[in-house]
């Protein structure tokens, strides 16, 4: 019963990756982010850092986006004191934490996954390393801080990349 079901999730999950690529690929990553309600204070968190242009860039890059649910996990007043011009810097050094340079498919994670033995790095913009880990229900990041945060949906394409979203916020040391 439980594989049965997990057929049925990876399928679903598939098929909407699908749907959304169809919708979503004639636009960049920062497009993509501005039309989804669900990614009000990512985009807010860009702007304040601003790293807007820059994933507006060529890349290709991956994005792992936190939902707002992600964010607002985060204490009010830490996130409220990270949008502040004078934190622009470590706000810019966690939201690149979030970015893989090159474009890294749903599949591609799976494959490195494969070749890991359930774990996988990557190295991000900032220079620091994310792990991926894959757990019985579902594909994680690790932290450097060792918090997880699931992957929600992959393969979000866009025209300078991929968005993978996840449900919390990671964070560099």
């Amino acid at each position: 019963m439980k594989k049965a079901l997990l057929i049925f999730t990876s399928l679903a999950i598939f098929l909407a990756a699908q749907v959304t690529t169809a919708q979503t690929a004639d636009k960049d990553i920062v497009d993509i982010a501005v039309a989804t309600d669900d990614f009000s204070t990512l985009v807010t968190a860009l702007q304040a850092a601003d790293l807007v242009s820059a994933l507006q860039g060529e890349g290709p890059f991956t994005v792992f986006a936190p939902l707002n649910s992600g964010f607002a996990k985060i204490d009010p007043d830490t996130l409220g004191s990270l949008l502040q011009p004078e934190n622009k810097d470590a706000l810019a050094g966690i939201l690149t934490y979030h970015v893989v340079a090159g474009k890294l498919t749903a599949t591609d994670v799976v494959n490195a996954l494969t070749a890991g033995n359930g774990s996988a790095t990557l190295t991000t913009l900032n220079g620091a390393t994310l792990m991926a880990k894959k757990k019985e229900d579902g594909i994680y990041l690790k932290d450097q801080n060792g918090n997880y945060s699931k992957i929600a949906q992959t393969d979000v394409m866009a025209s300078n990349g991929v968005i993978h979203i996840i449900e919390d916020v990671v964070m560099p040391k």
